[in-house]
């Protein structure tokens, strides 16, 4: 059975940072490309980020230079590293796998709020 574990959200300040996780369980992870989604409330979810099996990346617009995201396919983690958070990124984070299946994750929340 296919799982995909996330940990690190939370409450944060503006200008704070969250280090989110995701472990997935039952797939060969090294295979997929991993992604990050968000999605607030009223709002349709939306790709942050992804990082294919090469380590190519990519990112949404508005958070450039702020998030980073890394995987490491030792651990078979995927990491999301937020800077410089915004209330504007307050949502449920979600974790994809992608390759010749389609998985989520159950969100984990973050929260920017002073």
């Amino acid at each position: 059975q296919v799982q995909l574990v996330e940990s690190g959200g939370g409450l944060v300040q503006p200008g704070g940072s969250l280090r989110l996780s995701c472990a997935p369980r039952g797939i060969m992870f090294s295979a997929y490309t991993m992604g990050w989604y968000r999605q607030a409330p009223g709002k349709q979810r939306e790709l942050v980020a992804l990082i294919t099996r090469d380590g190519s990346t990519n990112y949404q617009d508005s958070v450039k230079g702020r998030f980073t995201i890394s995987r490491d396919d030792a651990k078979n983690t995927v990491y999301l590293q937020m800077n410089s958070l915004k209330p504007e990124d307050t949502a449920v984070y979600y974790c994809n796998a992608n390759w010749r299946q389609n998985y989520w994750g159950q969100g984990t929340q973050v929260t920017v709020s002073s």
